[in-house]
């Protein structure tokens, strides 16, 4: 088994530690020379598919934050 982790950072990035390969979608390697990255999951990074920190500035809420808001929203609205 590989040493490589992904970590969700809470309404950030995703954080590969490890060695891995990074392929893009036309099958060409990109060459990362860090031992750790960051991948963008807010869509605004300008520098995809890397973070560029973006996420911090335009309120990027997390599948599970936007979720949880959702249903308080539902739950409030039913009252």
């Amino acid at each position: 088994m590989s040493d490589v982790s992904i970590t969700i950072r809470r309404n950030g990035p995703l954080v590969v530690q490890g060695p891995f390969q990074f392929i893009d979608s036309n099958g060409q390697t990109i060459t990362v020379d860090k031992p750790v990255i960051a991948l963008c999951r807010c869509g605004g990074s300008t520098n995809k598919p890397f973070c560029d920190g973006t996420h911090s500035k335009i309120g990027f809420q997390g599948a599970e934050a936007a979720v949880l808001a959702a249903e308080a929203a539902k739950a409030q609205s039913s009252s």
